[in-house]
């Protein structure tokens, strides 16, 4: 178990939603954050959360798919901090849309960002983990590393191939037992990743009322980093969709591709967007996305604390009849 203070972590896609969540994790355990993203404002707003939490935080305007950025996103880190304990590599964004009609450009970046941009991280810190001997590698990854999710099919491609480009990593750094690559993977978040993306679907994107927190996320985040392990789902969707594409790929694929075409379907019209992909935009400067606050609901890890209240509490009435039943017999 590693302790957290005065750990320098690196996270990239900080300024808004799972990214900024975990750099406030972070830095409420006592980390030095360097925080990464395009957007340098939000990026010191979040600087002066994490400060405000005990932790020092570095903001570095970073593009994620430019690799000499990424080098000087590491040799500013090291420059404030005396070097690199943990680097999360989080940036992330994708496109709605049939295959083609999504501009080819978006796919593109989705590719740049999601896969490419985690590819430079980890080509950019890996030295220096190897010269010190020890460091962690995290790579948000998604549900859709498990579960193909048509009309998102470069989103789903990036993460695909992000999880295999984790493994094969992790395999090649077996003989250096304190060096880890690790990969979260968040079922359906609350962030503002839905205003970031770009649509070309002609539908309104409803993500459902059943959505975790940025920070469930984030925690998971600080517990890989505290305990490495390999794969960590985050969410029970993202495990069972683990252990069904493991068994049954094929069912899992028309399972997946019928929810999504069904919803895509009946969604009402709505606008074409390029959202963030090509350009940054003012909208989503937050952790959360909002639309468990405009839907009126509660988190989806709540609602399994709820649900899992509620079944103890039946099971116990249940045997509390039954012990009674007994007796009197």
């Amino acid at each position: 178990m590693h302790d957290l203070s005065g750990a320098s972590v690196v996270i990239t896609g900080a300024s808004s939603g799972i990214g900024r969540a975990a750099a406030r994790a972070f830095a409420a355990r006592g980390a030095r954050v360097t925080l990464a993203a395009r957007r340098l404002e939000m990026l010191q707003d979040a600087a002066r959360e994490c400060e405000q939490l005990g932790g020092r935080a570095l903001p570095v305007r970073t593009d994620v798919s430019d690799p000499a950025a990424v080098d000087a996103l590491r040799d500013a880190a090291m420059d404030a901090f005396g070097g690199i304990d943990i680097w999360v590599n989080n940036a992330g964004l994708g496109a709605i849309g049939a295959w083609q009609d999504v501009p080819l450009e978006m796919h593109r970046r989705t590719i740049d960002v999601n896969l490419m941009g985690a590819m430079y991280g980890a080509y950019s810190v890996l030295p220096l983990f190897l010269r010190q001997g020890r460091g962690t590698i995290i790579n948000t990854i998604s549900l859709a590393a498990w579960a193909p999710t048509p009309f998102a099919a470069a989103y789903t491609a990036s993460k695909f191939a992000l999880r295999g480009f984790s493994a094969s990593l992790r395999q090649e750094l077996k003989p250096h037992r304190h060096i880890h690559v690790c990969g979260v993977f968040p079922a359906v978040v609350d962030t503002p990743g839905i205003v970031h993306g770009a649509n070309y679907s002609g539908r309104s994107v409803d993500p459902g009322p059943y959505l975790y927190a940025p920070e469930t996320v984030a925690e998971a985040i600080v517990s890989v980093a505290r305990r490495p392990r390999d794969e960590v789902p985050v969410g029970w969707p993202s495990l069972a969709a683990q252990r069904a594409y493991g068994l049954a790929p094929w069912a899992t694929e028309n399972v997946v591709g019928g929810i999504v075409r069904g919803a895509l379907g009946r969604a009402r019209a709505g606008a074409i967007s390029d959202g963030a992909v090509l350009r940054t935009i003012l909208d989503g400067k937050r952790t959360s996305g909002g639309v468990r606050h405009r839907k009126g609901v509660p988190d989806a890890h709540r609602l399994n604390m709820m649900a899992l209240g509620a079944a103890g509490a039946v099971l116990g009435v249940g045997a509390l009849a039954w012990a009674a039943s007994h007796r009197r017999r």
